[in-house]
């Protein structure tokens, strides 16, 4: 199979994140896309949601497409979670598989200063999904060796995670930020109040 990874805080997931993963499985031509919901980010002080709560709500806002999957390799594994451990365990793993993992064009730029990005580079192509507001980056692999880098152009929406919770923490709606099980989740929870 060839499977798009998508990974992230998730903190919440939102409708721009589920427009990115198939606009990505319909310009790569994608059996699946995983959803991998970071354990512990590495770039962040920590997530405002725990790991299974920010697990919990990607199972629930990929449930109603049958080309979506939630992973738990990283809320699983103990201590940072750095994608190029994860592309590792996953391509062991999944040895038959044909690994792409998606970047927005937001963070296409930071790549190179991620841990061990040359192996990460030979471990999985890499796709940048243009981003709303973000410059049309150069996709360019960054070292010789790699399994190349693609550019996925196609529709995506203008939201983001900080902005859901701001909202919610204002008390005010994220119907159609977020879907519907994610926002009722979120409510239950008393998650970003």
């Amino acid at each position: 199979m060839r499977v798009g990874l998508l990974g992230g805080t998730f903190d919440p997931v939102h409708l721009g994140h589920l427009r990115a993963a198939e606009t990505a499985r319909e310009g790569l031509g994608l059996d699946l896309v995983a959803f991998v919901p970071s354990g512990e980010p590495p770039h962040r002080t920590g997530a405002l949601a725990s790991a299974l709560d920010r697990y919990t709500m990607a199972c629930l806002a990929s449930a109603g497409n049958p080309y979506f999957a939630v992973w738990d390799t990283e809320v699983l594994r103990a201590g940072p979670s750095y994608t190029v451990d994860t592309l590792a365990t996953l391509c062991a793993e999944r040895p038959d598989d044909e690994l792409v993992l998606l970047v927005g064009s937001d963070t296409w730029p930071e790549m190179a200063g991620w841990r061990d990005p040359e192996r990460l580079f030979a471990l999985a192509e890499v796709a940048v999904v243009d981003r709303p507001g973000e410059p049309t980056p150069n996709v360019v692999a960054p070292f010789p060796g790699g399994r190349g880098v693609a550019r996925v152009e196609g529709p995506s929406l203008p939201i983001s995670a900080t902005q859901v919770r701001e909202r919610v923490g204002r008390g005010l709606s994220v119907r159609y930020l977020v879907p519907g099980t994610v926002a009722e989740f979120i409510a239950r929870r008393g998650l970003y109040t």
